[in-house]
């Protein structure tokens, strides 16, 4: 009996912290959408904006999905009998792939390596747009994790220009030349950039460097930030 108390009571913590976690990815999301800067997007082109609908939608998708499959797991907590030792390895594995989908954790797999730099013949710096458009093409590539300059791109990570003067990417300042890495199928993340309407070979136009590599090993850090709430409860 006290074995089938302490199953019960662990279910209890899976299916509460499992659905508090993926509610508060969802409210992230709905966040970054709300503080969204106008002015941006009524300066955008209608290409871009039809992309980056699409890229918020298909992220509000995904989440919805993974948040039945947690639903259909709890399901499963309370309709078998499980042993402590099996209890806690379910809970192991769910709350890893929970904070992987957070970016809470540090991740490896094939990919491309991005690097943008400034030249002589450019007459302006490359902005935080011209980062949101290349992060928004890889995600719509299917990149399951991207990083610039080190930090980890999350659903509530901020790229804006500070004073036109240099670019912060989760609060953090961060200068050219601009590394942007992605996880994900490689020749397909590639092929997003380049070609016709591809934004790499638009910023070679105007001038600017850039270089794209396949690799097969992509080593992608964590967000080191707490992910916190100030609103909701």
């Amino acid at each position: 009996m006290v074995i089938k108390k302490k199953g019960k009571i662990i279910m209890a913590i899976v299916i509460g912290l499992s659905c508090f976690i993926l509610s508060m990815v969802m409210f992230m999301q709905f966040k970054v959408v709300n503080q969204t800067d106008i002015t941006s997007i009524e300066n955008m082109r209608e290409a871009e904006l039809r992309a980056e609908l699409s890229n918020w939608k298909q992220q509000y998708d995904e989440v919805d999905k993974r948040y039945q499959e947690v639903t259909a797991t709890a399901q499963e907590y309370q309709n078998k009998e499980e042993s402590d030792n099996e209890t806690s390895q379910l809970l192991q594995s769910e709350l890893s792939q929970i904070n992987m989908l957070l970016g809470k954790t540090d991740v490896t797999g094939p990919g491309i390596e991005i690097v943008l730099k400034e030249t002589e013949s450019t007459d302006t710096s490359i902005n935080a747009s011209d980062l949101l458009v290349i992060v928004n093409s890889l995600k719509q590539a299917g990149a399951e994790a991207i990083s610039i300059n080190e930090e980890r791109i999350i659903n509530s990570t901020d790229i804006v220009d500070i004073n036109n003067s240099f670019i912060k990417v989760n609060g953090q300042r961060i200068l050219a030349p601009y590394v942007i890495k992605a996880i994900g199928d490689s020749a397909y993340l590639e092929s997003s950039l380049l070609g016709s309407g591809g934004y790499a070979d638009e910023l070679k136009g105007y001038g600017y460097d850039v270089s794209i590599e396949q690799d097969s090993k992509i080593e992608i850090g964590k967000y080191e930030d707490e992910l916190t709430n100030k609103y909701m409860q």
